[in-house]
């Protein structure tokens, strides 16, 4: 059958890997190593998708911009301890491995920065099937548009031929942004009645079912 997208663009925490908890209680760690208010779980989570810069302005409004520095410093010294232990969602190699094969072009759009992804393809062995990505350091935020504009025009696909696949609000509102239709992964970092505010095409409850529409729909 013929395809109906050319470039799947495929958000990274919470979407094909199971990192959520591990960012958010880096996140609240962090706080409390500087006596700063320590948000709840789901504000935690809420952030996730974010640049580091935009997730503390959105979680601390009144720390000061000066001393973001130390508090990415005290993050980062939690999340690196656990990253190389994150696992994939089940059967998430397998699945990237199949789309590349069936001939997708495949990308990543993720709130991590460059050497945090750069590590996390190589650690997960996925690296070689990505045709290119975007990182959260060299481009603007989600939910602002410009990660799935520089894919597309990288790439010579349109809107239409292009689905951006998330977990989160900042996924979904992306896409929208960009004009692009979205699939929700609703087994990550936000609920899925907030996801299924954007009209995603598919709202997927784990990963099996996620590739399964893409399987059959993409």
């Amino acid at each position: 059958m013929p395809k109906r997208f050319d470039l799947l663009v495929f958000d990274w925490d919470g979407t094909l890997m199971d990192s959520a908890a591990v960012i958010a209680g880096s996140i609240q760690a962090a706080c409390r190593d500087l006596a700063l208010p320590e948000p709840s779980d789901a504000a935690a989570r809420h952030v996730i998708g974010l640049g580091l810069n935009e997730a503390i302005s959105a979680l601390l409004p009144e720390f000061d911009t000066a001393d973001y520095p130390q508090f990415i410093a005290r993050y980062r010294h939690h999340f690196l301890g656990q990253d190389h232990e994150i696992p994939l969602f089940d059967g998430v190699y397998e699945a990237v491995s199949g789309l590349r094969d069936a001939g997708f072009l495949l990308s990543v759009a993720t709130g991590k920065g460059r050497n945090g992804l750069d590590r996390a393809l190589e650690h997960t062995g996925l690296a070689n099937f990505f045709h290119g990505s975007r990182c959260a350091d060299e481009c603007h935020s989600k939910p602002h548009p410009a990660m799935l504009l520089e894919l597309m025009d990288e790439f010579g696909t349109t809107p239409d031929k292009t689905l951006m696949i998330g977990d989160t609000s900042h996924d979904l509102q992306m896409a929208m942004n960009a004009g692009v239709p979205s699939l929700a992964a609703a087994y990550g970092a936000h609920p899925k009645e907030g996801l299924l505010a954007f009209a995603p095409l598919a709202c997927a409850d784990d990963f099996a079912e996620l590739n399964q529409w893409l399987v059959a729909h993409a």
